[in-house]
């Protein structure tokens, strides 16, 4: 597989991703039970987990490691607040107001880290 290729099936694993966190976000906002179905539960975590593999062989590939790169060092700690805020809002979030703010906060940052793998800055809005 070559670079270009792997960076393309890295980009449609981060769209189905957050496709699926809006759709999951909004039916939990409206209270359906399609949040319970077991491929609900299931198909997240299967694209998450290629997605962070082609996260991965990218970094490796192109020798750009988190920490390191200040653009790949934000990419991580926003999705470390994207994953505790989707969290809040599909799972542990005590009120609807709560869930309803960690889902924009969420989006927000996933939002970002588009933004800053589009730019490759850490400051896309700066």
């Amino acid at each position: 597989m070559s670079y270009l290729a792997l960076k393309h099936l890295h980009m449609s694993f981060a769209v189905l991703s957050g496709g699926f966190f809006l759709v999951r976000g909004l039916w939990m906002l409206s209270g359906s039970a399609l949040l319970q179905r077991r491929w609900v539960r299931i198909a997240p975590h299967v694209v998450d987990t290629l997605l962070l593999a082609s996260a991965i062989g990218l970094a490796v590939w192109s020798r750009q490691y988190p920490f390191v790169a200040p653009w790949l060092t934000a990419k991580v700690l926003a999705l470390a607040a994207y994953i505790v805020f989707g969290t809040i809002a599909l799972k542990r979030g005590r009120t609807p107001q709560v869930r309803l703010a960690a889902f924009a906060a969420a989006l927000a940052c996933f939002f970002y880290i588009v933004a800053v793998a589009v730019t490759k800055h850490p400051l896309v809005f700066g």
